[in-house]
């Protein structure tokens, strides 16, 4: 009996439409996974029909003479009812019972049931199910906050750390060149080769896929407010259009990560020029030299590539003729079919009125070639930016440099604080808790917040001034009887400016990543606790490239972008307070309340100096950044808060953009 393919919109409302007391979670859970398989059944039907009757309908090219369009027509009706007739025998019914709302599409595209289903498997206790349906929700909205959080909450409950992160939706063409490129790196040829040409195969299945179902209805969205009715030519260039740009348009949807707006530098290129490296170490040299010529389709300047290719050619038997050895066909084809897919769409927006731009303008290499990072607004290499600038103040101690930390603009500085002021600014913790904060503490925070932006614009001989873009300071408590065994971290592997995606090597200088930030500190006030280390490591997020401890007046600085992937370790034993600064090059994005302070003469002991210079300019927030009540002349009030793990005490500046 054939499952029926159907898609009730109201099942993703389902869990939320029953309160706990009354919901029935076991059945909302049959509903959505019926629901999340049916949806990728009537994709498969979908692509297996039009696979099957583009094979047994053919459309027949035009004639000449009389009724010359009409073979062509017919080949095209042919088509039509042979498609029909395959979706309704498969479906059990006509298509058009089939189809969803454009909302309803859109929410199984961002992965929306997901999320309901995790929060059906928690209420039912099935932890590891609900884990599942998290991190795949997770992968497609890596911007949702709460699902982080609850992923984090599932991990820290008891058997979770066992449970391997599974993504019920994973493209298989993207995991299977992820697994090539691991083995590519650990020199296991043999397995990267397999793992590279299954990516292919799979590649060109879901390209295949991608383009029949581009071949879907069509909105006319320009249109619509008219009520649009065209003429035969006009209303099937209109369509087809629409149908043309789409499939033309699978190259990037297919190296695009779920939940990222970015594709993949070079996607579909890189598995030739893996491959024929590969295919060379393992003394495959025919099929190195098709892989190297496939690769130069794309790139045909590539000096390295065609060096490559000569020294393979040196390498053949000598009864080949290396001008016989062609690059592989597969990419032949597909190369081909892209240029004129450009070359039509491109004379049909000269024609026909209509706007078109290509991914990247010009020759087709490089429309397959996408832009580097400064080019597609993806981290800059800071590599060249110089460092080593003076540090302008006296008894600051200079530990180490970026060659010295394993990485690029990196610095790590002493003394930055004296021991009476890292004093002065730890006993502001218990002040904020108990929602006080003396004029003269507030004073200090602006002064040593000051005194490090100007020690970072130095030392990394900036040649614009470097604004503060937001400051807080922030002391992480550890709870007793919830840190043995403990080797986690109370802040991820990040970085500051852009979203780190550590599978791809990658951080997407995007948002909800704050772009504008270009470099970032930590001014630490003391040592009297355990954990709590920073780390910088690689992009792969585990690969630990220096670790520093934190004490009183240490100062660790760098570059805010996805060249410094960072994090901190948990605090395990006592309390650890640090001043954290990020700051921008751009002064659209500065942190306003500094310039106010800035402009002002302080008086401790003024009441009327408090109020006009500090009005909610300082406060204690865990969540609501911009809460900051007066409580009285000499002193400022706001909230205080607990984590699960730690306790955070927060110093803010209230109009800041963020609580990071």
């Amino acid at each position: 009996m054939r499952e029926r393919i159907w898609v009730p919109p109201l099942l993703l409302l389902l869990p939320l439409l029953l309160p706990p007391p009354l919901g029935d979670y076991e059945q909302a859970v049959r509903d959505l996974e019926a629901a999340l398989r049916s949806h990728r059944r009537l994709r498969e039907i979908r692509a297996r029909c039009a696979r099957h009757c583009a094979v047994r309908r053919p459309l027949a090219p035009p004639c000449s003479g009389p009724g010359a369009e009409l073979p062509f027509f017919r080949s095209l009706l042919q088509r039509a009812r042979c498609y029909r007739s395959c979706e309704t025998q498969r479906l059990g019914g006509p298509a058009s019972r089939h189809r969803v709302s454009e909302d309803v599409r859109s929410d199984f595209q961002r992965r929306v049931p997901y999320n309901y289903l995790q929060r059906a498997y928690i209420k039912l206790n099935q932890l590891e199910k609900a884990v599942e349906a998290a991190h795949t929700f997770f992968m497609a909205n890596p911007e949702h906050m709460e699902m982080q959080q609850n992923i984090e909450n599932y991990r820290t409950m008891a058997g979770v750390a066992a449970f391997q992160l599974v993504d019920r939706e994973a493209r298989p063409h993207l995991e299977s060149y992820s697994v090539g490129v691991k083995h590519y790196e650990a020199d296991n040829f043999e397995v990267a080769i397999k793992y590279f040409e299954q990516a292919l195969r799979e590649y060109f299945n879901e390209d295949m896929e991608c383009r029949i179902l581009c071949e879907g209805p069509q909105r006319f969205e320009e249109y619509e407010y008219l009520g649009y009715k065209g003429g035969l030519h006009e209303a099937i260039a209109d369509h087809y259009m629409q149908v043309l740009v789409c499939q033309h348009e699978c190259v990037r949807e297919l190296a695009t990560r779920p939940g990222r707006l970015s594709p993949i530098e070079n996607f579909l290129p890189l598995h030739y020029d893996y491959l024929q490296f590969a295919y060379y170490r393992v003394g495959e040299y025919v099929k190195a030299l098709e892989c190297a010529k496939a690769y130069l389709l794309c790139h045909p300047d590539d000096e390295d590539v065609l060096d490559n290719v000569h020294y393979y050619e040196s390498l053949l038997d000598d009864d080949i003729d290396p001008a016989s050895i062609e690059a592989r066909e597969d990419m032949m084809m597909f190369v081909k079919r892209h240029q004129l897919e450009s070359e039509l769409i491109q004379s049909a927006a000269e024609g026909l009125g209509f706007s078109y731009t290509e991914p990247l303008t010009g020759k087709l290499p490089d429309v397959l070639w996408l832009p580097p990072w400064e080019d597609r607004g993806s981290r800059e290499d800071s590599v060249l930016v110089p460092s080593g600038g003076p540090l302008l103040y006296e008894n600051i101690t200079f530990v180490y440099n970026s060659e010295q930390l394993n990485g690029t603009q990196r610095v790590l500085l002493d003394n930055v604080l004296s021991e009476d002021q890292c004093r002065e600014l730890h006993s502001v913790a218990s002040f904020g808790y108990e929602g006080r904060v003396p004029l003269k503490s507030a004073r200090l925070f602006y002064d040593i917040s000051e005194k490090a932006r100007k020690i970072v614009e130095s030392y990394f001989m900036l040649n614009s001034t470097l604004y503060f873009s937001y400051t807080h300071m922030v002391c992480r408590t550890a709870l007793s009887g919830q840190q043995d065994r403990r080797n986690d971290l109370s802040h991820p592997i990040h970085a500051d400016n852009c979203l780190l995606d550590p599978e791809a090597n990658e951080c997407w200088k995007e948002p909800p990543a704050y772009t504008f930030r270009d470099y970032s500190a930590l001014l630490y006030m003391n040592d009297d606790f355990e954990g709590g280390e920073f780390i910088f490591t690689e992009m792969d997020a585990k690969t630990v490239t220096a670790s520093i401890k934190p004490k009183c007046g240490r100062m660790i600085s760098f570059s805010s972008g996805g060249e410094n992937p960072h994090g901190v370790k948990a605090v395990t034993k006592g309390q650890r307070c640090a001043v954290a600064l990020w700051f921008t090059l751009d002064p659209l994005y500065r942190e306003l309340v500094l310039v106010c302070a800035g402009g002002h003469q302080l008086h401790p002991t003024s009441s009327s100096a408090a109020s006009a210079v500090y009005p909610q300019l300082y406060g204690f927030r865990v969540r609501s950044p911009g809460l900051c009540p007066v409580d009285d002349a000499d002193s400022f009030s706001g909230e205080g808060g607990k984590r699960q793990e730690e306790a955070d005490f927060p110093l803010a500046k209230c109009h800041s953009k963020d609580s990071t």
